[in-house]
């Protein structure tokens, strides 16, 4: 196994080298990049380590390494390198480029990016503190203390565990202050100040919760700000804007003294006064809304949250309702959001242990590895991430033997009207944390065995991903893939990763894994593709750009244009297209993922000098228009035009082959074979 500082190494060169990383951040289980260029990234070889768990990219810079719980040392492994630096107060508040679900409008994108950067860090101390809350609840369970009796009634140790984990949530408006600064790029101890005032005795001194007393004349409504998350969140937007007018008015020179002194002076009363009120009204209000759902039915809200859970993990958008959680536990004392939820957490444990089963019996290593990793870092801390990158995102397959689980799952939590007592994350040692803890123990095993069972049963990959696999692991094992095959078979009766008929014997099963998809392959004719573009075809090694001149993005052909217009070379979908214009991704309906990168570096440009005629998963047939380009102005940018046409899913073939000498939108470029097609006739 590669030690932290050779992985660290290799990550940095897998990225495209340290010039290539522009800033760098951690959360529980990732790495968060933002890169000049995501092109760079040879993911192959950056997975090739076995301790990088999986990576996806996010956005149009943003990659994301996953790395499980070591993280943090990998992280300050990382950042030792001198080219690579974290990001200073400028970095954290620069604007970030998105696109996807999300990309029509940034500011939705920056208020999901905002709130999950500002509770990342905190993961940390809300895990530890939900373990602590777990082991006080287990000993309500059977009847040692009761959790919910008043401290003064508590025992003195008891007294001291529940102070241990209070300090988390009493003081999370302090931590959440300087956090959601960090991000915004204020000041992060003057953004913690502000909250922390309206903690103090003496704000509460000034009356009790719900009081409304003079001061100065103006009407003061005392709150109860511990555990609250809204109230310090608008405070440090607040503060982002004052400071930013503040250092355009006070001389730099003095800026260290004056800037924070009139920031606490403007800001800890317009907290007091109207932040505050307002983020417990917003808070609030949420939790209303979701609780007047539940009280209409249990049984549907169990359901919905998580099948969304699976979509709303990878993008990010299941933050939000962690504040949700922790607001209805201040609000009622419960919160009906964390038990459904772990319908979502279990089911996809169960993927991941069925997984797990699979590559011990089929001695592939990787796989074992990252299974048996995430599987421990769900069942012990209810962390989903290494599960999610590592398995489920890579193997689309998963979806399917997932969802059920959590449907059926979220189900029984319905019909139990499961709740939390406490804010925990969601996994096998927090289940006393439930009530009724029958229920939840019913509902999470349903959704574990569900999902367990049909990954077991019909596999996690595509036939395609199985055989690729098979051919690795008998390399590594110096087996044949039939010997693989078998053995990878013997796990179960009638079932294989392609869903092929259960009755057949587990043998024949093997032998179909292993030769059946090739065969297929091998009777498929062979596939042309015309250029899309009107010029000189050139061998891809002749690109100067190392990433395509060595195929790293697939292989293919390259294009010197004369002409100004991208066409589509085959009927197909658009796949994506870059909004800067200078790239498309096609999926044409002969099964071949086109890319089409016209010009070297040319998104610089940001779009200048390209106009984009078609949009993502827009339908498109032979010979429509894709793109215009300005050739004479691009050039004028001293931009190389050369235009690479990449088939960016060519594992799925054999041979990709590419024409030379002058081409138009008529002419041959390429020519994909069918796979293992030289095999078969030898």
């Amino acid at each position: 196994m590669a030690s932290v500082k050779d992985t660290s190494t290799h990550i940095i060169d897998s990225l495209g080298g340290a010039d290539n990383i522009t800033s760098l951040t951690h959360c529980a289980t990732r790495l968060r990049f933002q890169l000049a260029d995501v092109g760079k990234v040879d993911q192959e070889k950056l997975e090739s380590d076995t301790a990088v768990l999986g990576s996806v990219t996010q956005g149009t810079h943003g990659y994301q390494v996953v790395m499980g719980g070591g993280v943090a040392s990998y992280y300050g492994e990382i950042i030792k390198d001198p080219g690579v630096n974290p990001p200073d107060e400028e970095a954290s508040s620069s604007k970030k480029n998105y696109d996807g679900v999300r990309g029509k409008y940034d500011w939705i994108d920056y208020c999901f990016e905002f709130l999950s950067d500002t509770f990342r860090p905190i993961l940390w101390a809300l895990l530890g503190a939900s373990l602590i809350i777990t082991l006080l609840v287990l000993a309500d369970t059977i009847g040692i203390q009761d959790f919910r009796a008043p401290l003064e009634e508590q025992p003195e140790g008891y007294r001291l565990a529940h102070a241990m984990f209070q300090s988390v949530f009493y003081f999370l408006p302090v931590m959440v202050g300087a956090t959601a600064a960090q991000k915004l790029g204020a000041n992060m101890w003057v953004s913690a100040a502000i909250p922390a005032a309206l903690l103090t005795p003496e704000f509460m001194s000034l009356g009790e919760q719900g009081d409304t007393v003079n001061v100065f004349g103006l009407p003061l409504v005392i709150n109860s700000y511990g555990s609250q998350v809204f109230p310090p969140i608008l405070a440090a937007i607040g503060l982002f804007w004052v400071e930013k007018g503040l250092k355009k008015i006070i001389p730099s020179a003095v800026h260290m003294v004056f800037v924070p002194f009139f920031s606490l002076l403007i800001m800890i009363p317009a907290t007091a006064f109207l932040l505050g009120p307002f983020g417990i009204g917003v808070g609030n209000g949420i939790s209303w809304v979701l609780f007047q759902i539940n009280d209409f039915s249990p049984f549907i809200l169990a359901i919905v949250i998580p099948l969304l859970y699976p979509f709303l993990v990878p993008m990010g958008l299941h933050w939000p309702l962690n504040v949700i959680m922790i607001q209805n536990i201040t609000t009622y004392g419960y919160d009906f959001i964390q038990g459904p939820m772990g319908a979502w957490n279990f089911a996809c444990f169960g993927v991941t242990g069925a997984v797990m089963v699979i590559s011990m019996k089929e001695k592939n290593n990787s796989m074992r590895q990252v299974s048996v990793g995430a599987f421990a870092a769900g069942m012990l801390g209810g962390i989903s991430e290494p599960s999610l990158y590592g398995i489920l995102l890579r193997f689309r397959r998963t979806y399917y033997r997932l969802l059920p689980g959590c449907a059926i799952g979220g189900a029984v939590m319905g019909l139990f009207d499961v709740r939390a007592n406490a804010f925990v994350f969601t996994s096998i040692l927090t289940t006393p944390a439930m009530i009724p803890h029958v229920g939840y123990v019913i509902g999470i095993a349903v959704a574990f065995f569900t999902s367990f069972s049909l990954t077991l049963l019909f596999g996690y990959r595509t036939a395609e991903e199985k055989q690729a696999d098979l051919e690795r692991i008998a390399r590594e094992n110096n087996e044949t893939v039939e010997e693989v095959a078998s053995r990878s078979e013997s796990r179960i009766i009638g079932g294989s990763d392609d869903e092929s008929d259960g009755s057949e014997n587990a043998q024949a099963a093997g032998v179909a894994a292993a030769t059946g998809i090739a065969t297929k392959e091998a009777e498929q004719a062979i596939m042309k593709l015309d250029s899309p573009l009107e010029g000189e075809a050139v061998d891809l090694s002749e690109v100067p750009d190392p990433i395509f001149a060595g195929a790293k993005l697939g292989p293919g052909a390259a294009v010197k244009p004369t002409g100004n217009t991208v066409y589509a070379p085959a009927d197909g979908t658009v796949l994506t297209v870059q909004k800067s214009g200078h790239a498309i991704g096609l999926n044409l309906d002969n099964g071949v993922q086109l890319l089409i990168h016209v010009g070297l570096d040319t998104v610089e440009l940001g779009g200048e000098g390209f106009d984009v005629h078609v949009e993502k998963k827009q339908r498109v047939s032979a010979g429509d228009k894709l793109i215009s380009f300005d050739a004479d102005f691009i050039k004028s940018k001293d931009y190389n035009l050369i235009t690479p046409v990449v088939v960016t899913n060519a594992k799925k073939f054999g041979s990709v082959s590419g024409a030379t000498g002058a081409v138009t939108p008529s002419d041959e470029l390429l020519q994909v074979h069918p796979k293992l097609e030289e095999e078969l006739e030898s």
